[in-house]
């Protein structure tokens, strides 16, 4: 990791630049392989399966029996895990429905909103290099909560075509069953296009490596809305000197082995800390099944030594980070002055594992500094909002003048003369 001692602020912005990768390349290459899904359907989802994921498929979608197959494969503890943390995500989020009320504002104009489920939406769940179970319950509960009438899923399968069990198994969990075995950009284009087996969807979920983001991003440009342009994973940590230094080398490496284009950021205003840190990181790396991939992260990261608090959160509301964990004293007040931030974690104990899983908040985040305008996925995240009026005769006459000399201004007469007819009625009705 780089170092940065008490950095000057034009040093700034270069500690808060991500990984860059050619986009412009990028988004051809991408481009061509979501065309040839939207020409070829079905064939060329199988024909790219075959180039990139080595799998011959015979069939998409996921045989029932392969459900109760999957069940009877895990461990019980495991089951239980995934119950428990399915729990924790449905009490969270269910707490986010709230009736609408109906507003009166002004005498005979009621306006109220309602909330209705997207029809149908589709999740993309990684499975390369970790089969992300968990983000099958942090986008499947949601979407049942918000009455989706329609959730399919696609994931990449190994090489006999087959997904985790782990995976199908929070899936029954969450009362999906429409489920392929299909990933990369393939999934994302025959989501957003439609093919012979996969329907077309109107809302695409789920993060995915930078290839998968790209595809997202395209598919906005064909009128299938996304959840946010989310890329590789990141976390950020303030700690001061009360902070364990193996506790912040935990959590920087929970996010370094996610893959090598990852990043993490430590900020701090103990320089002792910058010492055991670098100490612990090395100690806890060796012990990694994922070593290479958390070292790549780890060489595109940073260490800041800033004097104070306020310093360090002036930087850390710069970075916005996708998480951003608090390891030091007064850290729920500290926490108040953040405006910049998919998700929080507040004190020693808050560890990002604990979000990641089973705490109830959903770990499908904003990141690259999109967390600067975008919140994580929510139960929001997977309806509409639909906005009503009603206007009686009082209503109707009360606030023609307001419309007529407005809509006359703009010179819309059209506009205008639906609003004084109504009044005129209403008048001639006094």
């Amino acid at each position: 990791m780089k170092v940065y001692l008490n950095p000057e602020i034009n040093l700034w912005a270069e500690i808060c630049q991500r990984p860059a990768f050619e986009q412009k390349d990028l988004d051809a290459q991408v481009f061509d392989l979501m065309d040839q899904v939207r020409l070829e359907g079905d064939a060329a989802v199988k024909r790219l399966s075959k180039r990139f994921d080595g799998v011959a498929l015979e069939s998409l979608l996921i045989p029932d029996e392969a459900f109760s197959k999957a069940e009877k494969a895990l461990p019980e503890a495991l089951k239980g895990a995934i119950r428990q943390a399915a729990a924790n995500i449905e009490r969270f989020h269910a707490a986010q429905l709230r009736p609408e009320e109906v507003v009166e504002t002004m005498p005979g104009v009621r306006c109220w909103r309602k909330s209705v489920g997207i029809q149908k939406v589709g999740l993309y769940i990684p499975g390369g290099t970790a089969p992300l179970f968990s983000t099958v319950l942090m986008l499947g509960i949601p979407a049942k909560l918000a009455g989706c009438k329609e959730v399919l899923l696609c994931s990449p399968p190994n090489a006999a075509g087959e997904l985790h069990p782990a995976i199908l198994y929070a899936a029954s969990v969450c009362g999906i069953r429409q489920v392929y075995a299909v990933g990369g950009v393939q999934a994302i284009a025959a989501m957003t296009y439609g093919t012979e087996t996969i329907p077309q969807v109107d809302k695409l979920f789920g993060p995915g490596n930078q290839y998968v983001t790209a595809a997202k991003q395209l598919a906005q440009r064909s009128g299938v809305a996304i959840d946010m342009p989310a890329g590789p994973s990141e976390v950020a940590i303030f700690a001061d000197e009360t902070a364990d230094p193996a506790f912040i080398a935990a959590d920087l490496l929970s996010q370094a082995e996610h893959g090598a284009d990852s990043q993490v950021l430590l900020v701090t205003n103990s320089e002792q800390q910058l010492e055991q840190v670098q100490a612990a990181l090395e100690a806890q790396l060796q012990r990694l099944p994922r070593l290479q991939a958390a070292a790549g992260a780890l060489a595109n990261s940073r260490m800041v030594y800033l004097p104070t608090a306020d310093q360090a959160l002036e930087l850390l509301n710069a970075y916005a980070p996708e998480h951003l964990i608090l390891n030091c004293r007064d850290a729920a007040t500290l926490a108040g002055r953040l405006q910049q931030a998919g998700s929080v974690f507040i004190g020693a104990y808050s560890c990002e594992s604990a979000g990641d899983y089973a705490s109830g908040t959903n770990h499908t985040l904003p990141t690259n500094g999109y967390a600067r305008a975008y919140s994580g996925v929510s139960v929001d995240s997977f309806v509409k909002k639909i906005t009503f009026q009603e206007l009686s005769a009082e209503g109707a006459r009360l606030l023609a003048p307001t419309v007529e000399l407005m809509a006359a201004a703009e010179q819309l007469d059209a506009h205008r003369y639906a609003m004084q007819l109504r009044r005129e009625k209403a008048e001639a009705a006094l």
